[in-house]
Protein backbone atom coordinates (compact mmCIF):
# COMPACT_ATOMS: atom_id res chain seq x y z
CA UNK A 1 0.00 0.00 0.00
CA UNK A 2 1.53 3.43 -0.51
CA UNK A 3 -0.50 5.80 1.80
CA UNK A 4 -1.77 4.86 4.48
CA UNK A 5 -2.89 7.90 5.95
CA UNK A 6 -4.44 11.05 4.09
CA UNK A 7 -4.76 14.70 5.76
CA UNK A 8 -6.05 17.49 4.59
CA UNK A 9 -6.86 20.79 6.78
CA UNK A 10 -10.32 19.60 8.62
CA UNK A 11 -9.81 15.76 7.83
CA UNK A 12 -7.94 12.75 8.54
CA UNK A 13 -8.16 9.20 6.59
CA UNK A 14 -6.76 6.64 8.00
CA UNK A 15 -6.43 2.84 7.89
CA UNK A 16 -5.27 0.48 10.43
CA UNK A 17 -4.56 -2.80 9.07
CA UNK A 18 -4.36 -5.11 12.24
CA UNK A 19 -8.60 -4.68 11.86
CA UNK A 20 -8.55 -3.84 8.04
CA UNK A 21 -10.57 -0.65 9.11
CA UNK A 22 -10.22 2.65 7.52
CA UNK A 23 -10.89 5.71 9.86
CA UNK A 24 -12.63 8.96 8.66
CA UNK A 25 -12.04 11.90 11.06
CA UNK A 26 -13.30 15.78 10.55
CA UNK A 27 -15.21 17.40 8.05
CA UNK A 28 -14.76 16.62 4.19
CA UNK A 29 -15.82 18.94 1.83
CA UNK A 30 -13.41 18.68 -1.18
CA UNK A 31 -14.33 19.75 -4.63
CA UNK A 32 -14.67 16.86 -6.78
CA UNK A 33 -13.78 13.98 -7.83
CA UNK A 34 -10.20 14.77 -8.49
CA UNK A 35 -10.17 16.07 -5.10
CA UNK A 36 -11.03 12.96 -3.85
CA UNK A 37 -8.76 10.69 -5.76
CA UNK A 38 -6.28 9.80 -2.74
CA UNK A 39 -8.93 8.68 -0.90
CA UNK A 40 -10.72 6.31 -3.27
CA UNK A 41 -7.05 4.97 -4.09
CA UNK A 42 -6.37 4.49 -0.66
CA UNK A 43 -10.62 2.66 -0.25
CA UNK A 44 -9.44 0.58 -3.44
CA UNK A 45 -5.96 -0.41 -1.97
CA UNK A 46 -7.35 -1.80 0.95
CA UNK A 47 -10.50 -3.36 -0.76
CA UNK A 48 -7.48 -5.12 -2.70
CA UNK A 49 -6.14 -7.01 0.03
CA UNK A 50 -9.45 -8.77 0.18
CA UNK A 51 -9.21 -9.47 3.74
CA UNK A 52 -12.88 -10.94 4.73
CA UNK A 53 -13.87 -7.87 5.89
CA UNK A 54 -13.60 -4.50 5.69
CA UNK A 55 -14.31 -1.60 7.99
CA UNK A 56 -15.30 2.17 7.13
CA UNK A 57 -15.74 4.20 10.38
CA UNK A 58 -17.33 7.21 10.08
CA UNK A 59 -18.36 7.81 13.27
CA UNK A 60 -16.04 10.68 13.73
CA UNK A 61 -17.14 11.97 10.43
CA UNK A 62 -18.83 15.61 11.32
CA UNK A 63 -19.68 16.14 7.49
CA UNK A 64 -19.36 14.96 4.19
CA UNK A 65 -20.17 17.21 1.22
CA UNK A 66 -22.10 15.45 -2.08
CA UNK A 67 -18.98 14.95 -3.92
CA UNK A 68 -17.56 12.82 -0.78
CA UNK A 69 -21.02 10.81 -0.61
CA UNK A 70 -21.31 10.37 -3.95
CA UNK A 71 -17.64 9.23 -3.64
CA UNK A 72 -18.52 6.87 -1.26
CA UNK A 73 -21.34 5.72 -2.88
CA UNK A 74 -19.03 4.71 -6.13
CA UNK A 75 -16.62 3.29 -3.82
CA UNK A 76 -20.12 0.79 -2.28
CA UNK A 77 -21.22 -0.02 -5.73
CA UNK A 78 -17.70 -1.17 -6.80
CA UNK A 79 -17.46 -3.56 -4.07
CA UNK A 80 -20.20 -5.66 -5.45
CA UNK A 81 -17.76 -6.66 -8.00
CA UNK A 82 -15.46 -7.82 -5.03
CA UNK A 83 -16.87 -10.83 -3.77
CA UNK A 84 -16.16 -12.61 -0.65
CA UNK A 85 -15.82 -9.12 1.10
CA UNK A 86 -18.01 -8.31 3.73
CA UNK A 87 -18.22 -4.30 3.86
CA UNK A 88 -19.36 -2.58 6.90
CA UNK A 89 -19.82 1.02 7.86
CA UNK A 90 -20.02 2.38 10.97
CA UNK A 91 -21.69 5.60 11.61
CA UNK A 92 -22.91 8.08 14.49
CA UNK A 93 -26.49 9.01 15.52
CA UNK A 94 -24.71 11.89 16.61
CA UNK A 95 -23.58 13.41 13.36
CA UNK A 96 -26.95 14.18 11.45
CA UNK A 97 -26.06 13.78 8.15
CA UNK A 98 -25.13 10.04 8.43
CA UNK A 99 -28.60 8.33 8.99
CA UNK A 100 -30.08 9.65 6.08
CA UNK A 101 -27.19 9.67 3.39
CA UNK A 102 -25.43 6.09 4.73
CA UNK A 103 -28.72 4.29 4.74
CA UNK A 104 -28.82 4.41 0.64
CA UNK A 105 -25.42 2.68 0.62
CA UNK A 106 -27.33 -0.61 1.83
CA UNK A 107 -29.22 0.19 -1.31
CA UNK A 108 -26.36 0.23 -3.09
CA UNK A 109 -24.52 -2.83 -1.66
CA UNK A 110 -26.70 -5.34 -0.68
CA UNK A 111 -25.06 -7.59 2.35
CA UNK A 112 -23.13 -4.40 3.02
CA UNK A 113 -23.56 -3.80 7.12
CA UNK A 114 -24.64 -0.75 8.26
CA UNK A 115 -24.22 0.11 12.17
CA UNK A 116 -25.51 3.02 13.22
CA UNK A 117 -25.36 4.33 17.02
Amino acid sequence: MTNQEIQGEDYEVQYEPESNTVYFRGAIALGGPRDYAPIVTLLNEVADLKQPIMTLNLKELAFLNSSGISTLSKFVLGMRKKRGIQLVVLGSKKMPWQNKSLKNLERLLPGLKLVVQ
